[in-house]
């Protein structure tokens, strides 16, 4: 018999999870617009969704949380009982504050990111140790794991593999965007983007970025000409303090 998950939410990253884990195990969905919930159905016919009303009981089942951060204030008065497990993917917000809001007999924090719906997310984990292995087989069908010891580290985690698609996704488009400017086709400076960043994710795998580089670059080519101008204009610091910024956010959260 199939583990049942129960979601509290259906936004873009539960429903990015629940895309990985159908068919791995029995979901349930619990969310406040009906409208997106039977959307969701249409779209997934294997879940089970249930509007979220003034009360849930969550005794002894498994709960994935996925709302926002600032939804916690008003929806842990509605969750009575004691679940069994409770995995937050509420960025910054500590286990601390979970345990105050929500009664469970383990914590986890975790922070997907949206590919897991390609099963393809970098999940980073920490909580209790003694629900370890158990939060690294769920999330490990939705892409790769990293045990974190800290709360600390989960949070710069969030900055980094959380919103890097969205980094990356910046990247994507000024490469797209950098060809259409020289002359390229955009349906064909998009084609090879696209092949570019397939190609890219087992190098990466595989070697430093700097060895990466340092492939690519010979002495007084196209490599080494773009790439002056990328140091020139700052982009190497502007990534770094992009990821500062995102931890600081996280921390600020965390306080709230």
């Amino acid at each position: 018999m199939k583990k049942t998950l129960t979601f509290i939410g259906n936004g873009n990253m539960a429903k990015a999870m629940i895309k990985g884990l159908v068919g791995k195990y029995t979901l349930e969905v619990y969310g406040r617009n009906e409208s997106s919930l039977d959307a969701l159905k249409k779209e997934i016919n294997e879940l089970n969704i249930y509007p979220l009303n003034e009360s849930l009981n969550i005794e002894g089942k498994d709960i994935i949380l996925c709302v926002k951060p600032n939804s916690l204030e008003d929806l842990s008065p509605k969750l009575q009982g004691c679940a069994n497990s409770l995995y937050s993917v509420l960025a910054g917000t500590k286990l601390e504050t979970l345990q105050e809001k929500i009664k469970a007999k383990s914590y986890i924090r975790a922070m997907p990111n949206v590919a897991a719906s390609y099963q393809k997310s970098m999940t980073t984990l920490t909580g209790d140790e003694a629900l370890k292995a158990e939060a690294i087989e769920i999330f490990s069908n939705i892409g790769e794991t990293l045990w974190l010891k800290t709360e600390k580290e989960i949070d710069i985690a969030t900055a980094v593999a959380g919103s890097g698609p969205a980094f990356l996704a910046l990247i994507a488009e000024a490469l797209s965007d950098g060809g259409v400017n020289a002359g390229l086709a955009r349906a064909d400076a998009n084609r090879l983007v696209q092949g570019l960043f397939s190609g890219f994710a087992p190098m990466i795998a595989n070697a430093k970025p700097s060895e990466i580089k340092d492939s690519v670059m010979s002495p007084g080519g196209t490599t080494a000409a773009g790439y002056a101008t990328i140091e020139k204009n700052g982009v190497r610091s502007g990534m770094i303090e992009a990821i500062k910024s995102a931890y600081e956010k996280a921390c600020e959260l965390s306080k709230k």
